[in-house]
């Protein structure tokens, strides 16, 4: 299959997806949205898990702007609300999902950014959220997942400033997980999408799931979706063959 902006490549257990709009720093236009959600559509059982990445020196500039300046804000909201469905099925589509965030993970890019379940940092990345200096607002999901890891208070600040975080900020703050110097990224996101890979496909798919929505709960909703969740994973034969080859080596 070829998909418009995109580049996607499957090695071993492995999906390799490149935004393909170098010239415009990966602004994702309506063309790229499609792309990403035909390609994680098209993705069968045997892809485990996914690197996410971005050609040439950014990850994602963010919305193009240039196809939004004129719509009408109806059309402006069925665009948001197309982001959202796509984001959430990159997100919670079941396989881990690891990115690259080098140079530029601005607005839209930061929200496509944060569908990934893991993200290496280079150290050339840097994340804004620039709306608010534009005289726009998010709407590809940032209000709900950048938020939830900045809190609303700090991503205020963000929009309203203009504010610029760097690649230490931005591992710091927790909008990536792991900090590597310029082009070690890929290396790196692929050891850690290879060893995600190995774990048992159900164990992933309740991971991304069942934590999401943990975390909209209340405590009882929570600790009682946690010991269900539990329950029915210890009980599967996938779990049992793995506990058991882990006593057997550890009574070795």
């Amino acid at each position: 299959m070829t998909y418009p902006h995109l580049r996607v490549r499957v090695d071993d257990a492995i999906a390799f997806v490149t935004l393909e709009r170098a010239d415009k720093r990966n602004a994702l236009c309506d063309a790229a949205i499609d792309s990403l959600e035909a390609a994680f559509r098209d993705f069968d059982d045997s892809v485990r898990a996914v690197v996410l990445n971005g050609a040439g020196e950014h990850f994602c500039a963010g919305l193009d702007l240039s196809e939004n300046s004129t719509r009408e804000p109806i059309d402006v909201l069925r665009v948001s609300q197309r982001w959202h469905k796509v984001f959430h099925e990159i997100q919670f589509g079941g396989r881990p999902v690891v990115a690259v965030l080098h140079g530029a993970v601005i607005g839209g890019g930061l929200e496509l950014a944060l569908t990934a379940h893991v993200r290496v940092i280079e150290r050339s990345a840097f994340f804004q959220l620039p709306e608010g200096k534009r005289g726009i607002f998010v709407g590809g999901g940032a209000s709900v997942r950048v938020a939830r890891i900045l809190g609303p208070d700090r991503m205020t600040e963000m929009m309203l400033t203009g504010r610029r975080y760097d690649a230490v900020d931005g591992e710091r703050l927790g909008l990536g997980h792991y900090l590597t110097g310029a082009g070690e990224g890929l290396a790196l996101a692929t050891q850690l999408a290879r060893e995600t890979a190995q774990n048992s496909p159900l164990s992933n798919w309740a991971t991304i799931h069942a934590l999401s929505r943990i975390h909209d709960m209340s405590m009882a909703d929570g600790l009682f979706t946690e010991s269900v969740t539990s329950a029915l994973m210890l009980a599967t034969p996938e779990a049992r063959e793995r506990m058991e080859r882990f006593l057997g080596r550890a009574a070795r």
